[in-house]
């Protein structure tokens, strides 16, 4: 909840008194955000303010890493952060962005 608060706080702020239509945020996979738990908080916070009704967009990047083992680039399907050769020494890639991509306002 504090998270889409922070959103629309920062949304709001940047309409500058004009009703927002859309918001589209990146949220990385491994942010552990709820995409549809953001959209219900979202709707709830937005009542009252100019983005009111508006819809909310939710890009989830997954998760990426770059192993320092076996050099090599994977895709992360879930939590667990290992390479796909067992190693644990990573580095997280992608897959914890968490921010405003636009809005629609008018």
């Amino acid at each position: 909840m504090a998270i889409t608060q922070d959103v629309v706080d920062t949304v709001c702020e940047r309409a500058a008194g004009r009703q927002v239509h859309v918001v589209r945020v990146r949220v990385g996979m491994l942010t552990a955000v709820v995409a549809d738990s953001m959209r219900f908080c979202f709707d709830l916070i937005t009542e009252g303010t100019v983005a009111e009704g508006a819809r909310l967009d939710i890009d989830q990047p997954p998760g990426a890493l770059h192993c320092r083992t076996c050099h090599s680039d994977a895709t992360l399907t879930d939590l667990v952060l290992l390479c796909p050769c067992g190693s644990a020494d990573v580095e997280i890639t992608s897959g914890r962005e968490l921010e405003i991509i636009s809005m629609r306002v008018g």
